[in-house]
């Protein structure tokens, strides 16, 4: 993993203009395996990346007032994007996702722990739609989200307070502003 040692301090901050760059990079190594088969040019690939890159921000940013569009900082590295929503009645995670090198090292772990917490808090469900195919959904249901729904390829994932007891109280996830 990049920087020295293990990853310590995980930090949140809302998104910049001068992150839509990583931001869309981030996105792009989301879609690797998925275009790899696809007979296009390296340029017909990231072309096609950022249109539906920005075509997904412009979405989130749209159909989801008021949510937090947070950048993942890894000791103090870009690492990642964390964009939720507080509802009435639940918090969504509008979308969680790592750089490759940030994968598999308990940082997604360490982040949803702390949307669960809030969930918790504020007595409220936290839910998500998960690609059925996502190696993330063993995350999911292990930290004990459960389908509610279907969306066509996703699945409509929730997670609620009083069924996960005393487990997601592990390291804090601060937030810088």
């Amino acid at each position: 993993m990049p920087g020295t040692g293990a990853t310590n301090e995980i930090v949140l901050r809302p998104i910049r203009p001068e992150d839509m760059n990583f931001l869309s990079h981030l996105y792009a190594s989301t879609r690797e395996v998925e275009l790899a088969p696809v007979p296009w040019s390296r340029e017909q690939k990231e072309a096609f990346l950022r249109f539906q890159f920005e075509a997904q921000h412009k979405h989130y940013v749209e159909h989801y007032p008021g949510a937090s569009f947070d950048v993942v900082l890894a000791n103090g590295e870009p690492a990642g994007r964390l964009y939720q929503v507080e509802w009435d009645r639940e918090i969504r995670l509008i979308d969680v996702a790592l750089l490759p090198e940030f994968r598999g090292h308990g940082i997604g772990s360490r982040l949803l722990a702390g949307v669960l917490a809030r969930g918790r808090e504020v007595g409220k469900a936290v839910t998500i739609h998960v690609e059925q195919n996502n190696p993330a959904m063993r995350l999911y249901r292990r930290l004990g989200f459960e389908k509610i729904g279907e969306h066509g390829i996703y699945h409509l994932m929730e997670w609620r307070p009083e069924e996960m007891g005393a487990a997601g109280d592990e390291d804090q996830v601060n937030t810088a502003s």
